[in-house]
């Protein structure tokens, strides 16, 4: 249990995220949480389009998705196809 909890430190100081460019807003919860499009540098790689819920303070998100420009063109060709 020790070797585990020294591993997820270890993974914890090497996690990194850099907010690029921020879309909009989705949905925002009571607690002020906001769901929301933005692109995202994960670990100092390039940014990719980013759909997920953030904190007010933006330190701490919630599962999301993650997509190329080629992901989310096919998700817009996607959503306009739709009947909503």
């Amino acid at each position: 249990m020790i070797y585990y909890a020294k591993w997820r430190n270890v993974m914890a100081d090497d996690f990194s995220f850099e907010i690029i460019e921020k879309f909009g807003i989705l949905s925002e919860a009571k607690s002020g949480w906001t769901m929301e499009l933005a692109t995202v540098s994960w670990g100092g790689r390039p940014a990719k389009y980013d759909i997920r819920s953030w904190s007010p303070d933006h330190q701490k998100m919630g599962k999301g998705v993650t997509m190329s420009k080629e992901e989310l063109v096919a998700l817009k060709k996607l959503l306009g196809e739709m009947a909503l």
